[in-house]
């Protein structure tokens, strides 16, 4: 596997920004982790996607995804995203805008990628488990499946308990302009349930986690919706990353396997 640090200038957000990608190769001599790759220009590709505190960076220094990666032919684009929540803020950037339009395009550009929904996923964790699920359901027509670790499932828990800081109506406004504005996933998944070919979706949640009632309560949805297809896990374990570590390597094999 190849591992690339890229810079690139974002229109959207009128700023340099930076993702990290890891890309197939085909290597012999490589010693200690299995070689991937055959030189085909469209493999498929895994948005994954960083929490609140990190940034593109953080995948590679806390996990092993590059290393479970080369068990698969797939390129692994992991993105800035700063504090945005993956949003169009109400004050600031349009992270989302530049998260679901803008990038896959460079992305296409600078790597071999396919661009079809059957080779298309997302998967993060905390803040980017809810950025993966929106890439989802709101975007079924492109992305074919989704893995969310530790996810902000319900985004109402950030205006209700604590009482709602700056940042949180920075990026949202109120609690009543989360369904208009698209960021509820409570109201993407109703609308993308009804897609020819709903996204697959993995849920992740450790019992000691303080976002695990939030997962609790979007898995309960999905399934009152009778979603296609659901995995749910969850054991006892807390919002850290030896948590993540283990379950990225099950959630590529349910995106890839």
């Amino acid at each position: 596997m190849a591992f690339i640090e890229c810079h690139f200038h974002s229109d959207v957000l009128g700023r340099a920004m930076a993702m990290n990608v890891i890309v197939p190769q085909k290597a012999k001599t490589q010693i200690g982790m299995t070689s991937a790759g055959n030189g085909r220009k469209d493999y498929p590709v895994l948005y994954l996607l960083h929490g609140m505190s990190d940034d593109h960076s953080i995948w590679a220094r806390r996990t092993s995804i590059e290393r479970y990666a080369a068990a698969y032919e797939v390129v692994i684009v992991m993105p800035n995203g700063d504090r945005g929540f993956y949003t169009d803020m109400v004050t600031g950037h349009r992270y989302w805008t530049m998260l679901s339009e803008e990038l896959p395009g460079i992305v296409a550009n600078l790597f071999p990628v396919s661009t079809r929904r059957e080779d298309t996923f997302a998967a993060g964790l905390s803040m980017g488990g809810y950025g993966a699920l929106k890439l989802a359901l709101r975007r079924p027509d492109r992305f074919a499946g989704a893995v969310a670790l530790s996810a902000v499932a319900d985004l109402r828990e950030r205006f209700a308990n604590p009482p709602p800081r700056d940042e949180t109506r920075w990026l949202f406004g109120s609690a009543d302009e989360l369904i208009p504005r698209g960021n509820d996933l409570f109201a993407l998944a109703e609308n993308a349930v009804k897609a020819p070919a709903p996204p697959r979706l993995m849920m992740v949640c450790g019992t000691e986690d303080r976002l695990y009632q939030g997962n609790i309560r979007l898995r309960d949805h999905l399934q009152a919706l009778k979603w296609p297809e659901l995995q749910y896990r969850e054991e006892p374990g807390n919002h850290e990353w030896g948590f993540w570590d283990k379950w990225i390597k099950e959630g590529l094999k349910f995106l890839m396997g």
